[in-house]
């Protein structure tokens, strides 16, 4: 593309349409069109323990009530003061402590909650209470209303996962709270995974929702399904064995906005390059090894985080048995017919 000349006419002109509230399309379209995805978004991991400590120095400060979400935002160091951990997403790691409850609210927003450590606290979505367990995958739909507690001797810490960006991109905000702090339970246990997860659909069953019906997926049988699946010995090379979760009524995504995936990568398996137009949050929840994002390497264990921005090469090897969750919003791109992938040498 040529380059556009400033010349003293030119110079007049734009500052005449500026007046206008016009501008010159032909001087920004460079920066609006681009060859390839550009991106203030960068690499980035952040250590579980480290954030721990920083949780317990909140909790001694502020309490889950004053705070609404007692949350540390997870901000991309390219996107810094906007809570975002990509371009479209935010992230943050939240804390319930014994004794705690975050109360009742809903809003526009979808959530996820991915379980990082601490066992038997309860999230509670329009009617259902669940308990929590490391590894469970949990969905707030939209306009659901949702409360967290904590019953338990011990705190419970989970990656929040939310579309607040591109909420906020549409204008389409709405949320309101409660007025009692926990919403009044009204369905059994467990009942939305006894109704959906069995691959066995109610009939007559008519649901508005594009979220799945399910709302807690349990690690104990999404670990299950990776053994199962690791037994036909079918390893993708740029992913491992890598599967999504879906949505039971119709195979989509679990969400309509955000994707969520599990991926297994076996004692010294090394994937090959890939990179994708969906910027990921990968939270590892098995084993330790690294990733190389772009010329940076980032060496995780248990429940850390991090980030790979669109379209930037990324590896990942396994010094022992690993599982990584990832999200992104490659439903979103999907739909949109946005989405491209690139396997590399693979």
């Amino acid at each position: 593309m040529e380059a556009v000349q400033k010349t003293p006419e030119r110079e007049a002109f734009y500052k005449k349409i500026d007046g206008e509230n016009l501008s010159a399309l032909w001087n920004v379209l460079g920066d609006l069109v681009t060859p390839e995805p550009r991106s203030a978004c960068r690499p980035h991991l952040w250590k579980f323990d480290q954030i721990r400590d920083y949780m317990n120095e909140a909790g001694r400060l502020i309490t889950a009530k004053e705070a609404e979400r007692r949350v540390l935002v997870l901000e991309n160091p390219g996107l810094r003061g906007q809570s975002r951990i990509t371009t479209s997403l935010f992230a943050g790691v939240q804390m319930v402590v014994p004794g705690d409850v975050a109360p009742a609210h809903r809003h526009t927003q979808s959530a996820l909650r991915f379980v990082l450590e601490g066992k038997g606290a309860y999230t509670a979505v329009d009617g259902e209470r669940t308990a929590m367990a490391p590894g469970d995958f949990v969905i707030t739909p939209s306009m659901t209303w949702h409360d967290h507690s904590n019953e338990t001797n011990e705190p419970m810490f989970w990656l929040d996962g939310l579309d607040i960006p591109m909420v906020q991109f549409f204008d389409c905000s709405f949320a309101e709270g409660a007025k009692e702090d926990q919403q009044a339970i009204s369905k059994p246990a467990g009942d939305s995974f006894a109704r959906y997860g069995r691959n066995l659909l109610p009939i007559d069953q008519k649901r508005s929702s594009k979220t799945s019906p399910i709302f807690n997926y349990p690690y104990e049988h999404t670990r299950e399904t990776l053994e199962k699946a690791r037994a036909r010995d079918e390893w993708d090379a740029c992913h491992g064995l890598k599967l999504k979760f879906s949505n039971p009524e119709t195979g989509d995504f679990a969400m309509p906005t955000i994707g969520t995936f599990i991926q297994l990568l076996p004692k010294g398996f090394k994937t090959a390059r890939y990179r994708s137009t969906d910027a990921t949050v990968f939270a590892a929840i098995e084993g330790k090894g690294r990733t190389r994002v772009g010329d940076q390497t980032f060496e995780w264990g248990p429940r850390d985080l991090f980030v790979v921005p669109s379209w930037h090469w990324v590896t990942h090897e396994a010094d022992t048995d690993s599982v990584l969750f990832s999200f992104s919003d490659r439903p979103v791109q999907q739909k949109l017919d946005l989405f491209r992938e690139d396997r590399g040498n693979a």
